[in-house]
């Protein structure tokens, strides 16, 4: 792997990339980088977690001029977790050379933003939806945009961001460098690459298989009703640093996540239905450990990446394969080891074989935690807790104490007494969560068309049965297994969160093979 001082770029570059802890490239970054210096357009095919931002961040920085005061770099992103991402990552690269930068995106109030556009930032790092609001409210122009960067490609078109980003597009400069990236390149992905980019250079680092190799995946075959008391067992077992756990829909969530804070563990839930302010509070507890749990939607959490997570839980199983892979991806990142583990019940077993199938994965069967385990893993983190102290030099004053109280007390026993008091006994209250349906088996690939629609006939989950409407209360995020509404906060509209009342139109929303009605009972939403 290539240094970052081999790039010829500028020092305070650099320094920036220095202090950051990057020392060697990631292999995207060393095809990538030496392209986009030379100005050239690239497609760069890479999962998620491989250096994608600094690989397009770092060459942008260093061409753009400091005197700019025009908008001359635009980075069109999926979601807004993934726009403030990489627009941290834009600023932190930035930050001796004085590069401004600004991250648009639904949820936050658009006055706010348009007072900050006042600043003439140079990068715009925003989400297809907003970006259009602002330009036709004429408080973004795009007239002297001399780079285009679209990150997580797939997933934008995958989320029906494709109209929104042609017309974008259009109202950029013909002579420009565009950088398109993409974890896949599927048909409408290669179109859109004829259409916006010239004679690109395409880099991949794809590996062979779909699922990460430095995870170790197993499942746990039980009953909907075991599922909770499993988790607790789990958590305790394998005691994770930092933990996710999945689950399917928002109420879902928030069960989980009180019914974990009641048994004792630091757990907060995360997803759509919860304000900017909120989720923004939430990740921060759990990227600097206040918290070590975090429960999730599928959709809450695209895009996230928090270091250091150990373990993923699905405690539903995934509705496919994508999102089982987008998952588990959490962790196991930078080199580093995971452990991601799937709750399946009986019925829910040729769904799991299926996912094994498409990322040509065998995951692994592991029985049910006993109690005993669970009790012998809690022992051993709190033995390495005390010894981690042990070897640190700032115990010294307890020394005293310690010495009187082994005068008058059986080591043995004070050393139990002190584990115990240290372990904590687990709060034994009764928890009953609102069961979800089991999901059945896939039985073809869906046809995804470029505008994010699923073709009428197309497969759902739980025999069509369960209608699916998605206020996300922001970006777009349309959903994979069944309907797919083409725009998060109802019925096409943008990023602000402007949730339709779609009471009549149900037919809209039962694309993908669900049965329509009207009944509003059933509307437990999944993000």
């Amino acid at each position: 792997m290539k240094t970052f001082s081999e790039f010829g770029l500028e020092p305070k570059v650099l320094r920036a990339i220095t202090e950051m802890g990057f020392e060697e490239s990631t292999p995207i970054q060393e095809k990538a980088i030496p392209i986009a210096m030379e100005g050239r357009d690239l497609i760069g095919q890479a999962q998620t977690g491989t250096g994608k931002t600094a690989a397009f961040g770092i060459p942008l920085i260093n061409k753009i001029d400091i005197k700019e005061e025009r908008i001359v770099a635009l980075i069109m992103c999926p979601t807004r977790e993934l726009a403030i991402q990489v627009a941290e990552e834009i600023e932190k690269l930035g930050r001796f050379k004085g590069i401004r930068s600004l991250p648009i995106y639904g949820g936050q109030d658009i006055v706010k933003q348009i007072r900050a556009l006042r600043k003439k930032p140079q990068i715009i790092i925003g989400t297809p939806g907003r970006l259009l609001d602002h330009i036709n409210r004429k408080t973004i122009k795009l007239d002297d945009v001399q780079t285009v960067i679209l990150d997580e490609a797939d997933e934008m078109l995958d989320m029906g961001f494709m109209d929104d980003i042609q017309s974008i597009l259009k109202l950029v400069p013909d002579e420009r460098q565009t950088m398109l990236f993409s974890a896949t390149m599927p048909i409408n992905i290669q179109k859109l690459a004829q259409q916006f980019l010239t004679n690109p250079e395409h880099v991949s680092v794809i590996p062979k298989q779909v699922s990460a190799p430095l995870i170790d995946q197993s499942y746990i075959e039980l009953h909907e009703r075991q599922k909770f008391e499993a988790l607790c067992r789990l958590i305790d077992m394998e005691a994770p640093d930092l933990a996710i756990i999945f689950g399917r829909t928002k109420r879902r969530v928030d069960e989980l996540s009180e019914a974990l804070q009641k048994r004792g563990y630091t757990a907060e839930g995360l997803h759509g239905d919860l304000s900017q302010n909120q989720r923004d509070n939430v990740m921060r507890k759990f990227r600097d450990g206040s918290i070590d749990v975090l429960v999730a939607t599928d959709v809450a959490a695209r895009g996230l990446d928090v270091s250091g997570v150990t373990h993923v839980i699905n405690f539903d199983l995934p509705q496919d394969p994508e999102s089982y892979v987008h998952r588990i991806g959490r962790t196991g990142r930078a080199g580093k080891e995971g452990a991601a583990f799937t709750f399946v019940t009986p019925r829910e077993i040729d769904h799991l074989h299926f996912i094994e199938k498409i990322t040509r994965h065998k995951i692994s069967r592991k029985p049910m935690p006993s109690l005993a385990e669970a009790i012998e893993g809690k022992q051993k983190m709190t033995a390495e807790r005390v010894l981690e102290a042990m070897q640190s030099e700032d115990h010294n004053q307890f020394k005293g104490l310690a010495i009187s109280l082994l005068e008058q007390h059986d080591s043995v026993h004070l050393l139990a007494a002190a584990f115990k008091l240290l372990t904590g006994e687990k709060k034994d209250i009764e928890i009953e969560l609102t069961p979800e349906d089991p999901l059945r088996a896939k039985k073809r690939r869906p046809d995804i068309r470029s505008n994010g629609r699923r073709p009428s006939g197309s497969y759902g989950t739980a025999g069509g049965a369960r209608r699916n409407d998605r206020p996300y209360g922001g970006d777009r995020g349309g959903y994979r297994g069944g309907d797919r509404n083409r725009r998060d906060g109802g019925g096409g509209y943008r990023d602000g969160g402007r949730d339709r009342d779609s009471r009549g139109r149900s037919d809209r929303d039962n694309r993908g093979g669900y049965s329509r009605s009207s009944n509003r009972s059933n509307e437990e939403t999944l993000v």
